[in-house]
């Protein structure tokens, strides 16, 4: 899979395919509309999102016939780390601390929580 630096931003629809690839490992257009919530969308409206995502980078397939089975080439952590280093990067100064101040205020945080996190930080500096 790849491991790009620079990683386009997924729109929402591309990002709800890319969860279902990453998910399935690999699918069929007719599979990842099976596993879509109703309304599902039409055919060509998937197959021309799995297209996108291709030219982006994000997926390959493999040819059956004139089926297509497409499969992530991006790894789902590789996205994620890129998607918040640019969010918190954008939003929050490039401050780890100011996001969990803003998520704190917004969302609240228990002090489970804050007990969690403080034990998953002090796992990570080991």
């Amino acid at each position: 899979m790849k491991t790009k630096k620079e990683i386009r931003e997924l729109t929402k629809a591309e990002l709800q395919i890319m969860q279902l690839l990453w998910k399935k490992d690999q699918a069929f257009v007719n599979e990842l509309i099976e596993d879509l919530q109703e309304p599902k969308p039409a055919y060509n409206t998937v197959s021309t999102i799995v297209r996108i995502l291709e030219k982006k980078g994000f997926v390959s397939h493999k040819t059956f016939g004139k089926s297509h089975q497409y499969f992530p080439i991006v790894e789902r952590e590789i996205y994620l780390k890129s998607y918040m280093g640019n969010m918190i990067s954008s939003f929050f100064s490039g401050s780890v601390s100011n996001m969990v101040s803003f998520l704190s205020k917004k969302e609240g945080i228990t002090l489970k929580e804050a007990d969690e996190i403080m034990e998953i930080i002090s796992k990570n500096k080991k």
